[in-house]
């Protein structure tokens, strides 16, 4: 997945923001890595429609048409600025995009539906009850005429 990242990602430099003294004005340390999804190599057709899904709403340059058309098109942008050295927000870069493919990419797990014991539903049954006898004796008293 690494190489398959670095072949396929177009990579740009320039100075990054904040504290740094005369480093930050002078050295083009930030690093933004744009990645084509559908060059990525690896990856199933499943893969790539989950990585479609979930990564949507990070993709540039998106249409509204169905994920096949749309993976052609989708591009995810990183950025990377935490260091002054422009080699290890490279890494951090490359790193960032290929934790975020592989946890996309992943299968969700199954829910397996499960119901409340019988403690719990009585210790529930019981909270309830004693709020609703808490509130009660916060009533005022009904005076009969």
């Amino acid at each position: 997945m690494r190489q398959s990242i670095r072949k396929t990602a177009d990579i740009s430099f320039s100075r990054s923001g904040g504290p740094g003294g005369q480093n930050v004005n002078k050295v083009n340390t930030k690093v933004t890595l744009r990645l084509k999804l559908s060059l990525l190599e690896g990856l199933s057709e499943a893969e790539q429609r989950r990585l479609w899904e979930t990564l949507q709403s990070r993709l540039s340059h998106l249409d509204e048409a169905p994920p096949a058309e749309t993976i052609q098109s989708g591009e995810l942008v990183l950025s990377s600025s935490e260091e002054r050295s422009q080699r290890i927000n490279l890494e951090r870069a490359y790193a960032k995009a290929e934790a975020l493919i592989t946890v996309s990419a992943r299968l969700p797990k199954k829910r397996k539906p499960t119901k409340p014991s019988a403690a719990a539903r009585e210790k529930r049954l019981k909270a309830k009850r004693l709020q609703g006898e808490k509130k009660a004796g916060r009533a005022l008293p009904v005076q009969a005429d």
